[in-house]
């Protein structure tokens, strides 16, 4: 085969819960095939009316056939055969990567006698492996993104607005945040408490009560803010200088940050799409909203960022964070995606453990300002 050639008129697509094996080399510019054929078990059906929304999207005729009894050789190697006399003629390449073990191996024995090529796809290194010795490994383009991603997943993005510009001294102020998290924390709780009760008024101003006033690291923090910009003190009020200021005393701060850190890191880490405060709805119009998302090696990392107390009476408890981002990040990005929670409070040893049960990284306290290598840790395998 021709190292320019296409890699085949069809491929053959064993549906599974991982998208990106399936999607990389039906989206690669060379060897984009002009049909795949879906074989579906029962249990995936869902995931292959997305699967087939975006290759359609991406010029790729799509058909299925149904693995009716996805636990019986002779049934599953059948369906292959099926497959074979309909698309006698065609170049077929097989892709292995997905499926059941059972729905590969059938695949496969049908694969050998029928002539297809076959594959296999490491997401990790963007690499399409055939099966044939005499035949090169092929590299991949990187044209998983984003949109891609999460539309496999029956997920669409709500048009975002980019967050507004830091004022002049804000960057300043943030450094500071960062820097000294440890002792600004019960301060920092307290600004967050009042911005929220201003946003939940819909007001840019909020009264301190006698316990506020009279906090002197409560003064000096706002003080801070007022130097940079984000609001004014008129006697016992508070006057935010805009919405996003306010937004930024509630903990945009933190997720500003996180962000930032990202973005710098994209080259280094392989990373792509990189977006903050992401908006999703699924097909039941559920919404779901992550603080920052990234592609990397294929997979989808997903950052919450929690400036708010999870330990109080009204609060979200830190358990139910936990799960409910385990939850989110199965979701929407399937098993192979990753999750992290950065929270500049504390976390109690009972917290820690679950989140490393739920395959969770945390970054907390004092952790916030060496989190660049924190995301390398998490992002390079």
């Amino acid at each position: 085969m021709d190292e320019h050639e296409t890699m085949s008129d069809t491929h053959i697509l064993l549906v599974s819960a991982q998208a990106a094996p399936n999607l990389l080399p039906t989206l690669d510019p060379e060897l984009r095939p002009g049909e795949a054929v879906l074989v579906v078990s029962g249990k995936m059906q869902k995931r292959a009316e997305d699967l087939e929304r975006v290759l359609r999207e991406a010029g790729v005729q799509t058909s299925r056939v149904d693995a009716e009894n996805e636990h019986d050789l002779g049934s599953l190697e059948e369906a292959f055969l099926r497959i074979a006399e309909d698309k006698a003629g065609h170049r077929i390449a097989l892709n292995l990567t997905g499926g059941t073990k059972l729905m590969a191996l059938a695949a496969q024995n049908v694969a050998s006698t029928a002539g297809w090529a076959s594959f296999y796809v490491d997401v990790d290194t963007d690499e399409a492996i055939p099966l044939d010795r005499t035949q090169p490994t092929r590299a991949l383009a990187p044209a998983l993104g984003l949109s891609h991603y999460l539309q496999a997943y029956g997920f669409r993005r709500e048009k975002s607005t980019p967050p507004a510009p830091l004022r002049e001294g804000a960057d300043e102020l943030l450094q500071t945040l960062v820097t000294q998290v440890g002792s600004l924390e019960r301060p920092l709780g307290q600004l967050n408490w009042l911005a929220e009760q201003a946003e939940r008024n819909n007001r840019l101003s909020v009264q301190m009560n006698d316990a506020q006033l009279d906090s002197r690291s409560l003064n000096a923090l706002l003080r801070n803010f007022e130097e940079a910009g984000l609001l004014r003190l008129v006697g016992e009020a508070i006057h935010f200088t805009d919405a996003p200021a306010r937004s930024f005393a509630k903990g945009g701060w933190l997720e500003r940050h996180v962000f930032r850190r990202v973005a710098a890191l994209r080259d280094d880490l392989g990373m792509r799409d990189q977006e903050a405060n992401l908006h999703l709805i699924d097909a039941e119009g559920v919404r779901n909203e992550l603080d920052v998302a990234f592609i990397a090696r294929n997979r989808l990392f997903v950052i919450e960022c929690k400036t708010s107390r999870m330990d109080g009476e009204r609060s979200e408890k830190a358990n139910d964070t936990l799960f409910k981002l385990a939850e989110v990040c199965r979701r929407v990005g399937g098993l192979g995606a990753r999750a992290m929670l950065v929270s500049y409070r504390q976390m109690r040893e009972a917290e820690l453990q679950l989140a490393s049960a739920l395959g969770i990284d945390v970054v907390f306290g004092a952790a916030i300002a060496r989190l660049d290598d924190r995301l390398r840790a998490w992002v390079r395998p």
